[in-house]
């Protein structure tokens, strides 16, 4: 499959009002988090079907869609990565590993990190070292540190929670919405599966939480339980 097949192909999928809801929905005027994407207005599911009808894209074609100007084309070049990924051999998954390493630039707003990280670098990750997700979690980049908790998501399933657990202490004080928001919901899913985990961490550094990161974390808890974290009475 060629660049320009593809490329033509999402393009003739694009719709007008569909793409001035999503810069809207996905906050691109000057100074919000997606400032500058372009959308062409494609429905998930219209993308979801495009990666089928792809599936046996090159990897060089991949990387070359993944550096679209627009969105939807980024998106349906992650989620191609996530189904080659999927069904690869270890050489080939190393090979999607480093190129969506050495692509974050381009996977820059929340949807394209949540469909992708932890399909491919939690997966990669899940018997290796870790040490990376530490360093991402330093980045000065918004994406890059939610691709590092996001990435944990894996590792919860497995019910592995330490890494979660380190990189969500580490953004405790991050000034981003979206990573309050991720690391709410990570905590969420830990809690989930072990809730004496989460309350453990909770009862630690609550009172140092963002409050949009502690309502995601205690989103599924009692209302009693919500209402004494919320009001600090633990």
């Amino acid at each position: 499959m060629s660049y320009e097949e593809i490329e033509q192909h999402l393009l003739s999928l694009a719709d007008q009002d569909i793409a001035d809801h999503s810069r809207r929905f996905f906050k691109t005027a000057p100074g919000e988090y997606g400032y500058g994407d372009k959308f062409l207005g494609i429905r998930v599911p219209a993308i979801r079907q495009a990666v089928k009808k792809f599936k046996d894209t090159p990897l060089e074609v991949t990387i070359r869609l993944l550096k679209s100007e627009y969105h939807e084309i980024r998106l349906f070049a992650l989620l191609l990565l996530v189904a080659q990924f999927s069904k690869a051999g270890a050489s080939n998954r190393k090979k999607i590993y480093d190129i969506y390493l050495a692509n974050t630039r381009y996977i820059n707003n929340w949807d394209l990190v949540d469909s992708s990280a932890h399909y491919i670098v939690g997966v990669y990750l899940e018997k290796k070292d870790r040490s990376v997700l530490y360093k991402l979690s330093r980045s000065d980049s918004l994406w890059q540190r939610r691709i590092a908790i996001i990435a944990t998501f894996h590792f919860i399933g497995e019910g592995q929670f330490d890494d979660t657990l380190y990189i969500s202490e580490q953004l405790l004080d991050d000034q981003e919405d979206l990573i309050h928001k991720a690391v709410g919901w990570m905590l969420r899913e830990v809690g989930k599966r072990a809730k004496s985990v989460e309350i453990a961490f909770l009862n630690e550094h609550y009172r140092a939480m963002p409050r949009t990161m502690l309502r995601y974390a205690i989103e599924r808890f009692s209302h009693e339980e919500r209402q004494n974290y919320l009001r600090g009475l633990l």
